[in-house]
């Protein structure tokens, strides 16, 4: 079962929002749940999914945290992650730390392995997956459920607006490519994934990717481990903002998973 706390009193634990960055995640208090928001770029973006989140979070009956990892970003990202942070709406706390590694990968693995919570996962900037996914998502790690990530390809899955061909044709590909090795999983690169914290870092400790074989990797190790997996089907957005290149991006997909494949037996 969750464990509950009160959202109103987790205010004012945030500390000085003035802070540096790797003394965020020192101070960050107990909640059920940490929301990992990985972040390259986002300072036009992230006010208006942040202010979404929390409020969606503070409406639920488990305690949260939102925790943005800045990967490098070069624009203003980690202060207006900070400024957005004072507002503290409905007493949910957002955090934020610093990856200078660069990669989806290394941003995610440091924001899940900095935290605590019972409770954590990740999902993008773009809101992609719709907030109201967690709902469910809450109720079968509560049950306990080891993962549960969201498909843009399980049965009863939508796209709310359609993918354009290169990204439509390269993601067939690549989940043909790795079908063979995550068994049972329609959809490894939906950017939408939450674990219970004992479960994920039995993975973790053994996975070794930090850019687009990340979440392969990551639930290969979970299936190695007999982890329960439970693949959730949502109405997905394809964002008009996107910074994934279909054809750069592509190759090096194809890439780290091959190299991947050659690693692990």
């Amino acid at each position: 079962m969750v464990t509950l706390y009160p959202q109103g009193a987790l205010q004012g634990r945030n500390g000085n929002p003035h802070a540096r960055q790797h003394s965020d995640s020192m101070r960050r208090s107990h909640v059920d749940l940490e929301v990992i928001i990985p972040a390259y770029n986002e300072a036009s973006r992230i006010p208006g999914t942040l202010r979404q989140t929390m409020e969606f979070l503070a409406a639920q009956s488990w305690s949260s945290r939102i925790v943005v990892v800045d990967n490098g970003s070069v624009d203003e990202t980690a202060a207006v992650v900070r400024r957005v942070s004072r507002e503290q709406r409905g007493g949910v706390p957002v955090s934020v730390v610093g990856c200078a590694r660069r990669g989806k990968g290394a941003a995610v693995r440091r924001g899940l392995l900095s935290g605590t919570s019972k409770f954590t996962g990740f999902f993008d900037a773009d809101l992609a997956t719709p907030l109201e996914t967690l709902t469910e998502t809450m109720a079968h790690l509560s049950r306990g459920a080891a993962a549960v990530i969201a498909s843009r390809h399980a049965p009863g899955s939508t796209f709310v607006r359609p993918q354009h061909l290169g990204r439509r044709v390269g993601g067939t590909a690549f989940r043909v490519l790795t079908r063979s090795k995550v068994k049972g999983i329609q959809d490894t690169q939906c950017g939408f994934k939450f674990f219970e914290r004992d479960a994920l870092t039995a993975a973790m400790v053994q996975c070794r990717s930090t850019g687009f074989a990340f979440d392969v990797e990551l639930l290969l190790r979970l299936q190695d481990n007999k982890a329960s997996i439970i693949e959730i089907p949502v109405a997905w957005t394809d964002g008009t903002e996107s910074t994934f290149r279909p054809f750069q991006d592509g190759v090096a997909s194809f890439a780290s998973v091959l190299q991947l494949q050659k690693a692990m037996p």
